[in-house]
């Protein structure tokens, strides 16, 4: 497994950092597709974002850690963003109305993490001790979850 950890200050200019990092992490592995590379920086953003927002709420000059690790059989790729701005409860957060609800063009925020559901294949928003953590992971084909699941759609294509 290859890792990689970046440290940052929860300010808006270092988020470009963070996107080229976790870009180029998954980079590495040249199976996987450009597209899941940019579902997963555009996610990595709105976590990131979500991160330096929260420092700014708290009022709290602290770090953001993000994490990268790099599944070497080229399956995965798993990122952490962790800030340390106290924490939310994710379940508490209001659902949004459907995109198709005229009263949803009056929400200018709150996407972020509906955004980062449907772009990454595995989300999850946890409280920690200090802050709140978001964990995605982005396999490097959309269709694929396991290899169990390449071996099967590579017999699916070979068949007449």
């Amino acid at each position: 497994m290859g890792e990689i950890e970046l440290e940052i200050p929860a300010r808006p200019e270092y988020l470009s950092l963070a996107r080229q990092v976790v870009a180029a992490a998954a980079a590495v592995e040249p199976r996987f597709q450009a597209d899941r590379i940019d579902d997963l920086r555009l996610a990595v953003s709105e976590a990131t974002t979500n991160a330096v927002e929260a420092h700014a709420s708290a009022e709290s000059g602290g770090r953001i850690r993000i994490r990268c690790l790099l599944d070497l059989d080229g399956d995965s790729i798993r990122v952490e963003v962790r800030d340390e701005a106290g924490g939310f409860d994710p379940d508490a957060v209001p659902a949004l109305p459907e995109p198709g609800d005229p009263t949803r063009l009056s929400f200018e925020r709150g996407l972020g993490i509906p955004i980062m559901k449907q772009l990454a294949d595995e989300a999850e928003i946890r409280p920690t001790d200090s802050g709140t953590m978001v964990e995605l992971v982005v396999y490097r084909s959309s269709l694929s979850t396991s290899p169990d699941t390449d071996e099967a759609a590579r017999d699916q294509s070979a068949r007449p």
